[in-house]
C-alpha cells in the first residue's frame, strides 16, 4: 500500500470497500425515512375526506411532524455522539416505524396532527447524525459524491415510492376492510423494525472498530481524513461551532432550500391531481419524474464539485434552477405535458441542492461540534418545513390557487441562491483545494 501521504483517489480501493460496507444499509434507511414524507402527500385526499381536513389543516399536520423534528434534533445528534452512531440510529428507526405504522388507527383531526408530531420527534436526529457518521469514515475530497450517494435515497423514494404509494392506494382500498391510506402507512412503518436490526449488525462506530479493513488500511483511512480538514477546523464545543463565521448563515440557506424541498415533496401529488390525472397509480408515476431527474443530476453535480471544489456555485445554481421550476409550475399549472417538464426541472435543481448544501457544513467544526452543529443546522433548515406546507394550505384556502404560493417559493429560493455566492464567509466560498 502507498504512502498515507498519497491523495485518496490513488487508494480508491480502500474508500470503494468502506462505501459498499456502510452504504446500501444507509442508503435503505433513508429511503424508508423518506417513504414517509411521500406518503402523507399521496395520502392527502383520502385523509382530508376521512377526517374531514381542510388544506390548511392538512398542512399544520404535515407541518406538525417537522416541529417535533426540530424540537428533539440536537438532543438527539449529542446522545449519538455519546452513545455511538450504531445503537443510536438502530433506536431512531425502530420508533419512528412503528409510530409511522400507527398512522393506520387515526380516527380524528387531533389524533393525526399527535401522530405527525410524535414520528417527527421519533425521526429526529436521523438525518444529521448520518451526515456527522459520514465524516468519521470519509475525507474531504470524497464526500461530495459519498453524500450525493447518500441523497439519492430521497430521490429513489420518490422514483420508487411515488408509483408504488399510488399502487397501494388504488388496488389496497378496502382490502380487509381498511382504506388504502391505512395500507399505505403500515406499509411504510413496519419494515422499520428488521431495518433497525440491521443497523445493529452492518454499522460500526469506529474506524478501529471495523474488522474487515486491515490494519493499514484502518491507518491509511484515519491519517487521510486528518490530513484533508479544513485548516482551523477542529474539535469544538457545541457553543463554539455556533459561533464560528458562516454557521447561521448556513442554517438561513438551509431554511430557505427546506421551503423549496417541502414544496415538491408535500404538493407534488396535488398539482399532477388538479391538472386532470384522477388515476393514483398514473400520478404516482408522474410525480416520480421530478426526482428521476434530481437523481441523475445529483450524481453528476457531486462529481463535479470533488472535481472543481467549487461547491458554493453550483448550490446557488440549483436553487436558481429550482426556482426557475416553481415559476413554470405556477405559469402552467393546467397543461399536465408542460407541468410535469416544470416539475421535472424543479425536482433537477431541488433535489440535487440538498446534497450540494451538506458538503459545506463539515468545514466549519469536527468532533461533539460537528455532531450538534450540522444537528442545529438541520434543526433550524427544517423549520423551512414548518413555513412551506402550512403556508402553501393558507394560500390555496385564501386564494383557492396554489399558483402564487408556488411563486414566492420561487423567490424564497432566489433568495437562498443570492445568501450563497455573497452571504457566507470567505472560508466557504473558496474553491476548495486553494490555500
Amino acid at each position: 500500500m502507498n504512502s498515507p501521504g498519497t491523495s485518496p483517489d490513488s487508494h480508491h480501493p480502500v474508500l470503494t470497500k468502506v462505501a459498499w460496507r456502510l452504504m446500501p444499509t444507509i442508503i435503505l434507511c433513508y429511503l424508508f425515512a423518506y417513504f414517509d414524507r411521500i406518503n402523507i402527500s399521496f395520502a392527502k385526499f383520502q385523509l382530508q375526506e376521512a377526517l374531514t381536513l381542510s388544506d390548511t389543516a392538512y398542512g399544520l399536520g404535515a407541518s406538525l411532524f417537522v416541529i417535533g423534528y426540530v424540537i428533539f434534533e440536537v438532543p438527539s445528534n449529542l446522545l449519538l455522539y455519546r452513545f455511538g452512531a450504531r445503537r443510536w440510529l438502530a433506536r431512531i428507526i425502530i420508533s419512528w416505524g412503528l409510530a409511522t405504522a400507527a398512522m393506520m388507527f387515526v380516527q380524528n383531526t387531533w389524533q393525526f396532527y399527535t401522530l405527525r408530531f410524535l414520528i417527527g420527534a421519533m425521526e429526529a436526529g436521523f438525518a444529521p447524525g448520518v451526515l456527522y457518521y459520514l465524516t468519521l469514515w470519509f475525507p474531504s475530497s470524497h464526500r461530495g459524491r459519498i453524500t450525493a450517494l447518500l441523497f439519492l435515497a430521497p430521490a429513489l423514494s420518490g422514483l420508487i415510492g411515488s408509483p408504488l404509494a399510488g399502487l397501494i392506494l388504488q388496488s389496497a382500498d378496502g382490502f380487509m376492510g381498511l382504506s388504502g391510506w391505512h395500507w399505505l402507512f403500515l406499509s411504510g412503518g413496519l419494515p422499520c423494525v428488521p431495518l433497525g436490526w440491521l443497523v445493529l449488525r452492518v454499522l460500526k462506530d469506529s474506524i478501529e472498530d471495523a474488522t474487515w479493513l486491515d490494519p493499514e488500511e484502518k491507518r491509511w483511512l484515519a491519517q487521510n481524513i486528518r490530513q484533508q480538514q479544513q485548516p482551523g477546523t477542529q474539535d469544538k464545543s457545541l457553543l463554539d461551532a455556533i459561533k464560528t463565521p458562516g454557521f447561521l448563515t448556513l442554517a438561513l440557506i438551509y431554511f430557505l432550500v427546506q421551503v423549496g424541498s417541502y414544496g415538491l415533496n408535500f404538493w407534488a401529488p396535488h398539482l399532477i391531481r388538479t391538472a386532470g390525472i384522477l388515476n393514483a397509480t398514473v400520478m404516482g408515476l408522474l410525480v416520480a419524474v421530478p426526482y428521476i431527474c434530481g437523481a441523475i443530476a445529483m450524481v453528476l453535480t457531486g462529481r463535479w464539485a470533488d472535481v472543481s471544489g467549487r461547491r458554493h456555485q453550483l448550490l446557488a445554481a440549483l436553487l436558481a434552477i429550482a426556482a426557475i421550476g416553481f415559476t413554470a409550475c405556477g405559469l402552467f399549472d393546467h397543461h399536465i405535458g408542460i407541468l410535469v417538464g416544470a416539475l421535472a426541472v424543479t425536482g433537477l435543481g431541488m433535489v440535487a441542492a440538498i446534497p450540494a448544501f451538506w458538503a459545506l457544513p463539515p468545514k466549519l467544526a469536527t468532533g461533539i461540534g460537528a455532531a450538534g452543529g450540522i444537528a442545529l443546522i438541520n434543526t433550524l433548515g427544517q423549520l423551512g418545513g414548518v413555513v412551506s406546507p402550512f403556508m402553501v394550505g393558507r394560500i390555496r384556502d385564501v386564494t383557492g390557487s396554489t399558483t402564487p404560493a408556488l411563486y414566492v417559493i420561487a423567490g424564497i429560493l432566489l433568495l437562498g441562491a443570492g445568501t450563497v455566492l455573497f452571504g457566507l464567509p470567505p472560508g466557504l466560498r473558496a474553491k476548495e483545494g486553494s490555500p
